[in-house]
């Protein structure tokens, strides 16, 4: 399969960009062909991938911070619908990122290829509502860390999902938040992301402590991520008698005085930001992510991986089965998950038996893995394409022959 991988930031850098890199690797593992067009390559890719950066040659770089996120994200889009132009029959699919894909898809669109939007998240507009009206319970402003309003962003995304033939979903969840908004289920394709296996792995020999229970919640205080609801939770548990809850992760000065009671809790440590968060998750013994809302939990994949069991909301339950590998609760149910913290503290061999789980299926949820559903959902959309196009074809060569005056 030939893939025309366009993505309008830097490839292998942090967040999104480490995801769409760690894709790009995923695809050339399965034998895909890829053709990766990013804004400009932060790490190496595998030999077999060929790269055309777009705001990027050898050493030199358009600066984005210059152009403003809009303008390069548009300009990167001008320059990949330009070249996809000169390459007729040479790719089978597009894939592409928000904000930097309009007129790419416009053009694949004019010249028959099929185009899939990777959704990293839900919905914006729900993102948007969902932040907002938390930020609004908690008495915390806006913005805090992500999903600031911005109705230009909005326009340009759902003018881009409109224009796409499918929508690269990697869990249930931004799934849903697109149901929910009257998209057709055919337009949807599930996929999803994975673990570096190489850097999260169980350490077998490290004896966890019976009596104390070690929690840990990697990332920033994003409202969505849920910290503030995993702190109330974990004040109300007795697991905070003697247990440790670890926060790995940057704390706007904001977060920090709207929840200074519960962040000055002896049982709470504030790391900061940390690059040792696989050996961190080897020795906890859950991973706590109460989120509002995600796309997909990537810090989930890795701490399967790492034998540290997720205690997560429903937003993350793409890997995390309730008592199998993970203990799920509804979004926003405190008391829920303070009943978590608590069986956990007190229910040992529970602990174990997920934990165990973990560890024994940790290798379902590698980005190999992932690369290999992200085929499946390529195969899919080419095989919908191909069944939307032949009626079109069929009338058309109908009314050509009518046209020519042949008879059946």
């Amino acid at each position: 399969m030939r893939v025309l991988y366009s993505f309008p930031h830097k490839l292998g850098a942090d967040r999104i960009c480490y995801t769409a890199w760690e894709q790009v690797r995923g695809l050339a593992a399965a034998g895909v062909d890829v053709i990766a067009m990013p804004g400009a390559l932060a790490r190496p890719v595998p030999e077999s991938v060929k790269v055309w950066p777009t705001l990027a040659k050898g050493k030199l770089r358009i600066p984005y911070k210059l152009l403003g996120r809009m303008n390069a994200c548009r300009l990167h889009d001008w320059i990949v619908a330009r070249r996809l132009e000169r390459m007729a029959g040479q790719v089978d699919i597009v894939h592409c990122w928000p904000l930097g894909s309009l007129e790419t898809l416009k053009t694949a669109h004019r010249m028959g290829i099929p185009t899939v939007l990777e959704r990293p998240n839900a919905h914006t507009r729900f993102c948007y509502e969902t932040v907002e009206a938390e930020c609004a319970r908690v008495g915390l402003s806006l913005p805090h860390r992500e999903y600031q309003r911005d109705e230009a962003v909005l326009l340009r995304e759902e003018a881009e999902f409109a224009e796409c033939f499918g929508l690269l979903c990697p869990s249930r969840f931004p799934e849903q938040s697109f149901l929910d908004r009257g998209f057709s289920p055919g337009k949807l394709f599930r996929h999803g992301y994975g673990f570096d296996e190489t850097r999260y792995s169980p350490n077998l020999e490290h004896v966890h402590d019976e009596k104390k229970l070690v929690a840990l919640f990697v990332g920033v205080d994003a409202v969505r991520k849920g910290l503030h609801l995993g702190l109330q939770a974990w004040l109300a548990s007795p697991a905070s008698m003697n247990g440790q809850f670890l926060i790995a992760g940057d704390l706007a000065p904001t977060f920090k005085e709207r929840f200074a009671a519960e962040l000055s809790h002896s049982s709470v440590v504030a790391l900061g930001h940390r690059r040792d968060v696989p050996q961190l998750m080897r020795n906890a013994d859950i991973l706590v992510l109460p989120s509002l809302e995600e796309g997909f939990a990537l810090v989930c994949a890795e701490a399967i991986g790492s034998g540290c069991v997720p205690v997560v909301s429903e937003a993350c339950t793409e890997i995390c089965q309730h008592m199998h590998n993970a203990m799920v609760h509804r979004i926003g149910d405190v008391e829920a998950l303070t009943q978590h913290f608590t069986i956990l503290h007190e229910n040992r061999a529970l602990l174990n038996r997920l934990r165990e789980t973990c560890i024994r299926e940790r290798l379902k949820f590698t980005w190999t893995a992932a690369g290999e559903k992200l085929l499946g959902a390529y195969q899919e959309a080419l095989d919908r394409h191909h069944a939307a196009e032949a009626p079109s074809a069929i009338a058309y060569a109908g009314s050509v022959a009518e046209k020519s005056g042949i008879r059946a």
